[in-house]
């Protein structure tokens, strides 16, 4: 009996000190997200968005979305070694939610390491470090007290290399600029060591993962963004790269085969239409009558197709060929397919820069064909975009077109837009790749084309 009492008394002591741990923890947390709280007020939601859990398995911290867990002696002794680094690491989890970097994991095509050349794995680690490197940007970009703390040599001179993209650098960007630079085993040990900060362990456990918990982040980052554009600059500035991550992260992205169904119009085809025809009647009337079906199927039906538009590709030195050439394979993908054309069209390919290069007219998916084949860019000056809305204004004037329904403008965005609202639909279409946030103006649709669409098509 006196075991028994004893071994009670030891279970009951345990429980207490593991309690009396995970309360501690739990302070820690609390108390570093007060600290970030005072100083970056605009995360109000997003640093009171968790539920503190102690697992002794997880080193020293980590998240899922909802739960913030951590390891009490860990997180205790990083707390007592230097304050600053458990506020760092409170935010870097927070950012990994706000830019859902948890909810981008997946392997297959299109997912954030799927083609890693090495196999998953190797892939896995790559889309960790970025993800961590990403956050570590942000919160170094941030002159803001709780967080600041001294950089090492090998996290500038990363820096460094990767801000001469000179883009956002969300995580999916570092990803394929890390991928470029074929790193060593050593050279990827070293970053990681360097970047490492939380537990990415929840990321892998889909049962703790719910879809509500990212639809809750991106109406937390989508308020955000809100709110830090009416900051004032002072605090715009002290927040470094932290707008511009946002407006990456919630910019509209498009299906670019249902955009330019947009484009088409409502007409009868010379062509059957089985959805207005009665099997019924037919196979009565030629049962009955032998030969004399009851019922016959219309010899046309109305269908949504494309007949007129125009597509303006900027040849400016701004845009790079290739990136011109992934967009014009991607609407000749659309074009030819079956149920994009008439039999009949009438859609201009024109080249501008400051001035317009080239108008090629096509006809038929035939002659799209040919232009492919042979294509070839002309300019490579400045961007003004007025010259080419002017010429398609013309080409209507003349009768060239007789129910343009839009012009789609492949660009980076930089250059003279028109002050006056054309008399057709219009689009700037940016690919995701080259993408910066540009001005356009209001009357026209700015898509943004992923390269994860062109890479299902093309294999880029």
């Amino acid at each position: 009996m006196s075991c028994d009492m004893t071994e009670n008394t030891t279970d009951k002591t345990n429980e207490q000190t593991a309690e009396r741990l995970a309360q501690i923890g739990r302070e820690i947390l609390g108390i570093c997200r007060d600290e970030l709280y005072f100083s970056m007020r605009f995360l109000d939601v997003a640093l009171s968005s968790f539920v503190y859990t102690m697992d002794p398995e997880v080193s020293p911290f980590g998240t899922d979305g909802y739960h913030m867990y951590f390891r009490p002696r860990e997180l205790g002794g990083l707390y007592r070694e230097n304050r600053i680094l458990a506020n760092r690491g409170y935010l870097h989890m927070v950012l990994h939610c706000i830019f859902r970097h948890i909810w981008k994991m997946g392997g297959g095509r299109g997912s954030a390491y799927g083609s890693a050349e090495n196999g998953p794995e190797s892939g896995r680690r790559l889309w960790n470090l970025s993800c961590d490197i990403a956050v570590e940007h942000i919160i170094d970009g941030c002159d803001l007290r709780p967080v600041r703390f001294s950089r090492s040599l090998l996290r500038r001179e990363t820096y460094r290399k990767l801000e001469l993209s000179g883009h956002v650098l969300n995580a999916q960007r570092v990803c394929r600029l890390l991928t470029e630079w074929e790193l060593t085993e050593k050279e990827l040990g070293l970053l990681e060591e360097e970047f490492r900060v939380d537990d990415h362990r929840y990321w892998e456990n889909e049962n703790r993962k719910q879809p509500q918990d990212q639809q809750k982040w991106k109406d937390i980052d989508e308020k955000m963004e809100t709110d830090l554009e009416t900051f004032s600059k002072e605090a715009a500035d002290k927040n470094g790269d932290f707008l511009g991550g946002l407006r990456v992260e919630n910019r509209e992205r498009h299906d670019y085969r249902e955009f330019l169904r947009k484009f088409s119009v409502f007409r009868e085809e010379l062509k059957a239409d089985p959805d207005t025809f009665d099997y019924g009647f037919y196979s009565y009337g030629m049962s009955l009558y032998g030969n004399m079906p009851l019922i016959e199927p219309l010899e046309t039906r109305e269908e949504h197709r494309i007949e007129e538009f125009a597509v303006v590709i900027d040849t400016s030195m701004s845009c790079s060929g290739e990136l011109i050439r992934k967009f014009l394979e991607e609407t000749y993908s659309v074009l030819t397919e079956n149920e994009s054309f008439f039999q009949k069209v009438n859609v201009h390919i024109i080249q501008c820069d400051e001035k317009v290069h080239q108008d090629v007219k096509i006809t038929s998916g035939e002659e799209l064909e040919g232009y492919m084949e042979h294509f070839q860019l002309y300019g490579e000056g400045g961007t003004d975009f007025r010259p080419a809305f002017e010429y398609v204004e013309e080409l209507r004037q003349n009768g060239e077109f007789t129910d343009l329904k839009g012009m789609i403008y492949f660009t980076d965005g930089y250059g003279i837009y028109p002050e006056r609202m054309p008399a057709w639909r219009t689009a700037f279409v940016f690919l995701e790749e080259d993408y910066r946030d540009a001005d356009v103006p209001a009357w026209a649709i700015k898509l943004i084309l992923r390269e994860e669409d062109m890479e299902e098509h093309f294999g880029y």
